[in-house]
């Protein structure tokens, strides 16, 4: 770990005069950035502590949504009545990552910015696109039982680690961010960027931009949600594949549906094609079974990693035979 500068701001205005010039970051639990500032993949000048920000609230807007300051806990979303009542899918998300240690210590806003766990990108000893630009990425040709199917490049397959942003991309999240130009809003649809040539430019964030809220809109469906991780170990592990769905179901009816895939994509993988494979059809087996063959149409498998193909589908088959009470 190299040497660095370490502020703690007293409020918003603060913390983002503070963030200008080259390789700031903002630190809140630090439970990725801090590994990575170890493994020397992350080496900021200055950090800023954002502890002190008034961002822990979580709140029912007049809408019916709700607002997450990017400061909350993710052990505290998990339990949080609000959420469990009208978002299950986030609670069982954020539950089924990480250990309750790290829950009790990793934010909102880290868990949206957390980058991969490809083991190529870990070991500097390996070339890798995303830590060193034109590099090379060792991961196409070695062992990439782990890495993505959906989503990728010629630069990059690995794969997006978050079991929470798989839930907020099915449930259409809105991202708030203020910087020194003010104040905007990101579709969480288009808050992580895929690899494509620049692989090392992960969300589309603005230099100095922080992360204030997560707005959850009404849906009134959600509370009729779930989310499913399949993985090698059930305690501490990445996902192999997960599903986060929803379900509006009237007379046998799908009306409406929200579909995303973890494990599998470069980035929280919404997946269109199978809302529209649900959408209006009959809520049985094999329209799940359609939904998912849509969902995983174009996977680009590597030479370890095409099981993920099959157990995906079987991933969010089941999940849907759960949330239309099938299962």
């Amino acid at each position: 770990m190299e040497p660095f500068k370490l502020i703690h701001p007293v409020d918003l205005h603060t913390a983002i005069a503070s963030s200008g010039g080259a390789n700031v970051k903002f630190i809140a639990g630090g439970t990725n950035l801090v590994d990575l500032m170890k493994l020397d993949i992350e080496k900021p000048s200055q950090l800023i502590d954002i502890n002190s920000l008034k961002l822990e609230t979580v709140e029912t807007l007049p809408n019916g949504g709700v607002r997450i300051g990017a400061l909350v806990k993710n052990s505290d979303l998990a339990y949080h009545p609000v959420i469990i009542k009208k978002y299950p899918v986030l609670s069982e998300a954020l539950l089924s990552g990480a250990s309750p240690q790290i829950r009790n210590m990793a934010t909102v806003g880290g868990n949206l910015l957390q980058r991969t766990r490809c083991p190529y990108f870990y070991d500097t000893s390996f070339p890798c696109n995303k830590r060193v630009p034109g590099s090379g990425c060792s991961a196409i040709n070695g062992y990439n039982r782990m890495n993505a199917i959906l989503g990728t490049s010629t630069q990059c397959i690995a794969t997006h680690p978050s079991d929470m942003c798989v839930a907020m991309a099915a449930l259409d999240a809105i991202i708030h961010v203020e910087g020194s130009g003010g104040k905007r809003e990101i579709p969480f649809h288009e808050f992580h960027r895929l690899p494509g040539q620049t692989p090392q430019y992960e969300t589309t964030l603005k230099a100095g931009e922080l992360i204030t809220a997560v707005e959850l809109p009404p849906i009134p469906f959600a509370a009729k949600s779930h989310y499913l991780k399949v993985r090698d170990r059930h305690s501490y592990e990445f996902a192999l594949a997960s599903a986060a769905v929803a379900l509006n179901i009237s007379n046998g009816r799908i009306e409406a549906a929200r579909v995303a895939l973890g494990g599998v994509g470069t980035k929280p993988w919404r997946s269109l094609e199978a809302e529209k494979a649900l959408t209006g059809a009959s809520a049985d087996e094999q329209t799940y079974r359609k939904a998912a063959e849509a969902a995983l149409n174009g996977a680009k498998p590597g030479n370890y990693n095409s099981f993920k193909i099959e157990l995906a589908k079987r991933t969010l088959v089941r999940a849907l035979k759960t949330v239309g009470g099938m299962s």
